[in-house]
């Protein structure tokens, strides 16, 4: 990834501030795209709201193709607090991919992580801070949702509905990790750099709190209100594209272990026999034999199933290349009808079973075969070493 940092005050580059006394005890992580217009503003009022006695360094990781690096270069020299631009050339994991190598490049006790659209005000930047100290709370989010908060700002009653049916399905999916979040879908919020694992962060898209929450489990969480503001310039980045990027990330985060990993692939495998049994009827009713006609539609449920469990179950672990993984998948998913029968008929042999118990041992039996042997030779997790280089690529 090719990236450039400006420092317009006091150096944020992590291997410079490893050879100097940290001063700061807030960053403030900004990610930015296109937003030229509200740099000016969202600076003057953080100069506002700062107080002397909360140092602060904000950084914006600005993913931008127009001049909002340059706007925030020649902002920042009107205010006393350090301020620096990091701009990516590749926008690598989108907003929360931003976030990322904000905390990486973060030396201070605590991040606050908030947009540049002026939705979430930031005269709120000190007094989630000052929460978080004053209860001793790893992570303290600006909440819609609780006495005190609003979500005014939310243009129509599509992006309300939206937004309350992603909070509703991400606390329905993860109700220990988001215990005490009311607005899991907020994106301002404050957390300890301590509690954050920078490796074992794997953003997508722009929900980065769930991400924290989930894979960093705080401790002890805490929440203020706020009310979402109307945008102060430019238009939404929210779309349709973001949305399916934010059903990914669910499905990413709901399957990181591997028994949620088995389940999901078994019900993958139940929904792949809705193409089969689709294809079969129309290859059968064209004039197909039925015994080719259910071998060429078994291949359209082995490809639903391949597409699903590649966007769902296995999407970081897609290290081979796309051919090679087609390849390999179904070949073990053609080979499971062929080891079936002859489980059946030892089954029935050997063990005295009747056909029906074993026919329903076999299936039990190849699929966990045929699950830990795609884990194994299609979705092989790198090594560490392998990972971790390709984290910085």
């Amino acid at each position: 990834m090719s990236e450039d940092l400006w420092s317009l005050h006091a150096p944020i580059d992590a291997e410079l501030a490893a050879a100097q006394t940290v001063t700061s005890s807030v960053t403030l992580i900004i990610p930015t795209f296109n937003e030229s217009g509200n740099i000016d503003e969202l600076l003057r009022r953080l100069g506002d709201a700062l107080p002397e006695h909360l140092p602060c360094q904000v950084l914006f990781v600005d993913d931008s193709t127009d001049d909002t690096p340059a706007v925030i270069e020649k902002a920042a020299v009107e205010y006393p607090f350090p301020v620096a631009v990091l701009h990516r050339e590749s926008a690598v994991g989108g907003l929360g991919g931003a976030v990322l190598e904000g905390v990486r490049r973060a030396d201070t006790d605590w991040i606050v992580v908030m947009d540049a659209d002026l939705q979430h005000p930031p005269h709120l930047v000190p007094e989630l801070v000052g929460e978080g100290m004053r209860t001793g709370a790893d992570l303290v989010v600006a909440s819609r949702y609780i006495s005190g908060g609003s979500r005014a700002g939310l243009a129509g009653s599509y992006r309300i509905a939206v937004s309350r049916g992603a909070t509703w399905l991400t606390k329905g999916l993860f109700p220990r990790a988001l215990r005490g979040i009311s607005d899991p879908m907020s994106g301002f919020f404050a957390m300890r750099r301590s509690v954050v694992t920078a490796d074992a962060l794997k953003p997508l898209g722009y929900k980065i709190l769930l991400e924290l929450a989930v894979r960093c489990r705080p401790a002890k969480v805490a929440e203020v209100p706020f009310v979402f503001q109307d945008r102060f310039s430019g238009e939404s980045k929210s779309t349709a594209r973001e949305g399916m990027r934010f059903l990914a990330h669910l499905a990413s985060l709901r399957s990181a272990t591997p028994l949620a990993r088995m389940v999901g692939f078994g019900l993958i495998g139940l929904s792949g026999f809705v193409p089969n049994l689709a294809a079969l009827w129309l290859l059968t009713h064209a004039g197909m034999h039925y015994l080719p006609a259910e071998i060429v539609a078994n291949q359209a449920g082995v490809l639903w199933n391949f597409v699903l469990i590649e966007v769902l179950l296995f999407r970081d672990r897609r290290h081979r290349h796309w051919a090679d993984r087609v390849g390999r998948f179904a070949l073990l998913a053609n080979a499971d009808l062929l080891l079936r029968i002859p489980l059946i008929a030892v089954f029935v042999a050997r063990l005295g079973m009747s056909v029906l118990p074993a026919t329903a041992l076999a299936l039990v039996t190849t699929f966990v075969l045929r699950y830990a042997a795609t884990e194994a030779l299609v979705y092989l997790p790198r090594t560490s070493r392998k990972a971790g280089r390709h984290t910085r690529s």
